[in-house]
């Protein structure tokens, strides 16, 4: 399954695909509703997502696909390179990552071995960001702190900060209402009412910053 918001993109890459005997473009979808619903329908084993559609994030569309079907194997493709966005691609699930700008062989090459059961994410990258994000993590005492899922103290750690719900969407790839459902979890984790609460606790009981990504 192809989901990019652009046209000449989908068909630029049907167009490399349709030339592989074991390949079948079963789906094509231009926008996240369209993704999630199509993948539902089409049951594909890998899709091949674009991180940012015109209508939504790809990170959250590939969340929702494998909350759906964890059989899916998704390869994500971007325009440039972005740790963030690697970090939330890692934590919803993606097989692979790679920038728009490979040649037609490698990205051949690339679902077939996404469609194989391998991971096509950079060791080396992958690496330094999840090293980053242990170190802190295991620097957390707390046990209420402890509780809270790696997205949540993303999350936990944005709102320290000042960020809004909608500010934080943007930064983690998240929809809005997705955010708030998080905070919700987490005040309930952390045994607090509000989101100053909240942050106040972090600040109070957490040793470390916020791993920069």
């Amino acid at each position: 399954m192809l989901v990019d918001d652009h046209e000449l993109v989908r068909e630029g890459l049907r167009a490399v695909l349709s030339g592989v005997p074991e390949f079948e473009v079963v789906a094509e979808a231009g926008d996240a509703a369209a993704a999630i619903r199509d993948a539902e329908r089409a049951r594909p084993d890998v899709v091949v997502m674009d991180v940012r559609l015109g209508s939504g994030s790809g990170i959250e569309v590939t969340r929702e696909i494998r909350a759906r079907n964890p059989q899916v194997r998704v390869l994500m493709l971007t325009s440039f390179a972005d740790d963030e966005a690697l970090f939330a691609s890692i934590m919803a699930g993606a097989a692979g990552y790679l920038l728009k700008q490979i040649r037609s062989g490698e990205i051949v090459q690339a679902i077939r071995a996404i469609g194989a059961g391998q991971s096509l994410l950079d060791p080396a990258v992958t690496k330094a960001v999840l090293d980053q994000w242990r170190q802190a993590r295991s620097l957390i005492r707390d046990e209420r702190l402890a509780r809270l899922s790696t997205t949540e103290e993303r999350i936990l750690a944005l709102v320290a900060e000042g960020r809004t719900n909608r500010e934080v969407g943007a930064a983690l790839h998240l929809a809005e209402k997705t955010v708030k459902n998080y905070v919700s979890s987490i005040l309930a984790k952390l045994e607090v009412a509000r989101r100053a609460e909240a942050a106040a606790y972090l600040a109070r009981h957490s040793t470390v910053s916020p791993p920069k990504l």
